[in-house]
């Protein structure tokens, strides 16, 4: 096998695992910039996972192809209103930021699979018939070289996740918006006494992570596993948070580290089919994406400093 054989198996794949995670660790970026630590990453992802399946199984004969985007739409609206809990617990109630995301988990869990058993009467959701599958890209399939690697076998998830890191990095960095969401994560009295609503843009904050986190459910159940059930999003969420953290809460850190951890995954996929993978017990594989995870947050990003007031209460008027 040469080497473009094996680069037209391996990017396309790493692109395709790594779209959800990039997407939901831009969520957690826009939450944890506004100074609420969203440990509830994963759970988002399981109700974008949830919405956009039973949304595509509802309405495919209604939409036709364009069943699976407009999935993604749904599944963003939802979890950005399911996020509000989690705004409510850690920004009104000042309730302990990490409780409340794990409990945004348990309740994702358990809502997602209660209302699954409910609708269908068993553990999990049919099949999709309309999802995201392999297309080729007219006219950029045709580049030399690049074109075979990039543009053919892939999906339009892929680049739609590169799209929205930059249009993140934009609004985040050179946008006014931008500007107070990471002032009321680094120094919120000092926002606050400039005449920023500290609760609106923390809430923005989170509202915006939980659509991003059902985005990123949402592209990885209609691309990757097709249904819902209880294994459909297992630590996909938590290693995005580790994307998001691996990328030192920067857009663009958050990309490189999404299509880092894509490849990880991927690995655990495709490697029987690569020559100098083949050999290797696919137990080791199946795992080798968490030990690339905690080796990289452990041993290779340096000293990685969240937002200032990144986790903590603000009270107007007090110092």
């Amino acid at each position: 096998m040469s080497l473009m054989d094996i680069l037209t198996i391996v990017v396309p794949s790493t692109l395709l695992w790594a779209a959800p995670l990039i997407f939901t660790a831009l969520g957690g970026i826009f939450s944890e910039r506004s100074g609420v630590v969203n440990i509830g990453l994963e759970g988002l992802m399981v109700i974008g996972a949830f919405t956009s399946i039973v949304f595509n199984l509802t309405f495919v004969d209604t939409f036709g192809n364009a069943t699976p985007w407009v999935a993604l739409l749904a599944a963003m609206a939802v979890a950005a209103l399911f996020s509000i809990l989690h705004a409510v617990a850690a920004i009104t109630f000042r309730a302990d930021h990490t409780v409340s995301g794990v409990a945004i988990n348990l309740l994702a869990t358990g809502t997602t699979l209660f209302l699954v058993k409910l609708i269908y009467g068993k553990g999990e959701t049919g099949i999709i018939s309309k999802g995201f599958s392999k297309i080729d890209i007219p006219i950029l399939k045709d580049i030399p070289i690049i074109g075979k690697i990039f543009f053919q076998d892939t999906y339009w998830t892929s680049f739609l996740a590169i799209g929205v890191a930059f249009i993140a990095w934009y609004i985040v960095f050179k946008t006014p918006f931008g500007l107070r969401l990471r002032s009321v994560g680094e120094h919120p009295m000092a926002a606050d006494t400039m005449g920023i609503n500290v609760t609106k843009m923390r809430y923005l904050g989170v509202i915006i992570s939980g659509a991003l986190g059902g985005l990123g459910g949402a592209v990885y159940a209609q691309s990757i596993t097709s249904n819902f059930s209880h294994s459909t999003i297992s630590g996909q969420g938590f290693m995005a948070m580790a994307a998001m953290i691996f990328g030192k809460w920067h857009p663009l850190g958050a990309l490189g580290a999404g299509i880092f951890f894509g490849f990880a995954q991927s690995i655990s996929i495709i490697g029987s089919s690569l020559p100098f993978l083949k050999e290797i017990p696919n137990v080791y594989l199946l795992i080798a994406p968490y030990i690339l995870t905690i080796l990289a947050l452990t041993g290779f990003i340096g000293r990685a400093d969240a937002p200032k007031a990144s986790g903590t209460h603000y009270i107007k008027g007090s110092r």
